[in-house]
């Protein structure tokens, strides 16, 4: 693998830098800096803008509307996008449920769902977890029972992540309970305004509602809103997750976090030196660096192999998932010890978009760094969503060591 960019990839990266700083809502960077709270209606604007230039979904195919890139041309958005401020786009519709859809659905639901995916009409959650079934998917318990031509949909998804916003619901439900678990689960598109469809917010410990409980008391779904085969949802989910936990190698969130590290060590003093100059701590920097550097590499590998010979990707995504979830974990506590006793003020309010601290909190709260307290409370979740550590360390030892 050549790991030098092409002419015209140097091309693209400069139409996109160009791109981002025309376009980019001020508002919407700065708060990104400031590591402030951004609203639906900032990702919406966000999306729409790429949609109008024809971003709006980088590597899907053109017959779908998407911009039909290359790995390394969504790898240079992703990069320069994270340098620029830029929020991440929402991965539950463009990079989970849409692979799906494009795979597996019919040529009306394509025809539906996948424009007002694009252009931000549709925002999409996720309901896989329950409680009792979170890393043992297939012991979910949420029911869709036939009757004519809907199902009646009864259970309850947790850990649903902003649900709060959404439009629409991809879930897991089950059709039958004969054989395997895992032979009796159905992949259900469901309108979130559907009677009997309720959220309830799951406050945590920042006071942030990220995530939430979904209820569904005899909720009536379309039969044409099945995906793929009735009992053959295992297949479309298993499908969906190597997307996602490919996706989860957030390669352009931990060079942001790495960005923002090595400016708090620039301008925090310790000992009379900047603490970036510190050989202790430059040399744990660093270190972080190198494994950021040797991820990204493997992630393209993967990626391109997984482009380029058609091969969905394997055990490798969990090596992925593992390693950038350890490696923005690291970042976050590494931008916590460089602040010291700064990073431990918490107040909600400074997540809020055109917040001035008092003076008496404002030395607490300097312009190069966010609160930091609830983000490094929030990045605990990261080596467990979208499948633990542990689970995945398990499929690591069954697929590549056969144990």
């Amino acid at each position: 693998m050549d790991l030098r960019f092409t002419p015209e990839e140097d091309a693209f990266r400069a139409e996109v830098r160009g791109f981002l700083d025309a376009e980019l809502p001020p508002d919407v960077r700065e708060n990104m800096r400031l590591g402030r709270r951004l609203r639906k209606e900032d990702l919406v604007r966000w999306q729409q803008i790429l949609h109008q230039r024809g971003w709006g979904a980088g590597m899907w195919p053109t017959r779908f509307g998407g911009a039909g890139w290359s790995v390394v041309q969504q790898h240079i958005f992703d990069e320069e996008g994270a340098a620029a401020g830029a929020p991440s786009q929402l991965p539950f519709a463009l990079r989970m449920v849409a692979p799906v859809l494009m795979s597996f659905a019919t040529p009306a639901q394509q025809a539906y769902f996948l424009p007002r995916i694009i252009s931000g009409e549709h925002w999409w959650c996720q309901g896989y977890s329950e409680p009792g079934a979170g890393s043992d998917l297939a012991s979910l318990r949420t029911s869709a029972v036939r009757d004519g031509d809907h199902y009646v949909v009864n259970g309850q998804k947790t850990w649903n992540t902003l649900g709060q916003y959404a439009d629409w619901i991809f879930c897991l439900v089950r059709t039958s309970t004969e054989g395997r678990p895992q032979q009796g689960i159905s992949f259900l598109l469901i309108d979130m305004r559907t009677p009997g469809v309720s959220v309830r917010p799951i406050v945590m410990l920042d006071g942030e509602q990220e995530i939430n409980d979904i209820f569904f008391d005899n909720v009536k779904v379309p039969v044409g809103n099945l995906v793929g085969e009735e009992n053959k949802g295992w297949t479309y989910a298993k499908f969906l997750l190597e997307h996602e936990r490919t996706n989860n190698a957030g390669i352009g969130n931990c060079k942001r976090e790495l960005t923002r590290l090595k400016q708090i060590a620039a301008a925090q003093v310790a000992r009379g030196q900047p603490l970036g100059e510190d050989p202790r701590f430059r040399d744990r920097i660093t270190q972080v660096e190198l494994e950021l550097m040797a991820l990204e590499i493997t992630n393209l590998r993967v990626l391109s192999r997984a482009h380029n010979e058609a091969q969905p990707p394997g055990a490798e995504v969990s090596l992925l998932k593992i390693k950038g979830s350890e490696i923005v974990q690291r970042l976050i506590e590494l931008q916590m010890q460089a602040l010291g006793h700064d990073a431990l003020p918490y107040i909600r309010d400074g997540l809020q978009p055109g917040w001035v601290p008092e003076p008496l909190l404002a030395e607490h709260f300097p312009a190069y760094a966010p609160p930091l307290a609830g983000r490094y409370f929030n990045y605990r979740k990261t080596t467990i969503y979208a499948g633990s550590t542990e689970i995945q360390k398990n499929i690591i030892s069954k697929m590549i060591l056969g144990l």
